[in-house]
């Protein structure tokens, strides 16, 4: 009787005991085996359980390379994965905590880039929503990502592609301010289109913009009978683009 008491205690607690599907597979893993894991699902595309591992590793061995190293690649498994917010949080800490890490270039282009891609198109709100509540905050975002990693890291290898983004950026964003004047002058909203255009003059030289800015502008003057100030930006039109060849 008492065997069979015990033999019943013992299948009780192998029941009760951990499920096989529960165990940890991971439990056992080091440092090195977390990150190698992490990298290898990395870039395979498999972003999530990247960021499983490199967060799991961090947790468990909070100390040493492979977790400096972790804090990075995370920001950049979270971009490939469509999380910016995440990214974003992410490389801020890793600058925060590693100042002086080789990486923190890295980390610099990498905000930027972030940033860049989720802007958006943002030309494409312009028939959807009143402009007088456009948005440019995350195309300038980026371009300050940018500029402050080519400032603070000049000899940086990203530097290239950067410098590359900022003209991008800053073409697009006097496109934005020019399409917003051209909403203004549908308007007749004239006073607008001055100080609109007179904006895209002052920060967007040598872009695109500035030919049909001026025009604008001097349409402005017209319908606001500035006279004088119409013939100014009309003398400016002329030295700069109606000269023969």
């Amino acid at each position: 009787m008492r065997f069979i008491i015990y033999a019943l205690l013992v299948l009780s607690l192998v029941a009760c005991g951990p499920a096989k599907e529960d165990i940890d597979p991971t439990a056992e893993w080091s440092a090195e085996r977390f990150y190698l894991e992490a990298r290898a699902e990395l870039d395979s595309g498999n972003y999530l359980t990247a960021i499983e591992y490199y967060e799991t590793l961090e947790s468990r061995y909070p100390f040493g390379k492979h977790a400096t190293q972790a804090q990075i690649d995370v920001a950049y498994a979270y971009y490939k994965f469509d999380e910016p917010d995440s990214a974003i949080t992410a490389i801020d800490r890793f600058i925060k905590l590693h100042p002086r890490d080789p990486a923190v270039d890295y980390a610099y282009y990498l905000k930027g880039l972030v940033n860049f891609e989720r802007g958006g198109t943002i030309l494409d709100v312009i028939s959807e929503r009143d402009l007088s509540e456009f948005d440019k905050n995350l195309m300038l975002t980026s371009y300050n990502d940018f500029r402050l990693l080519v400032q603070r890291f000049p000899d940086s290898k990203y530097v290239e592609d950067a410098s590359k983004r900022m003209i991008y950026l800053r073409s697009e964003l006097a496109r934005a301010d020019f399409s917003v004047a051209s909403y203004y002058a549908s308007r007749d909203a004239w006073v607008a289109v001055v100080n609109r255009t007179k904006f895209i003059l002052q920060n967007y030289q040598g872009t695109s913009v500035i030919k049909p800015a001026l025009e604008l502008q001097l349409k402005a003057y017209q319908a606001l009978e500035m006279d004088e100030l119409a013939r100014d930006t009309q003398r400016i039109i002329d030295l700069n683009y109606n000269q023969d060849s």
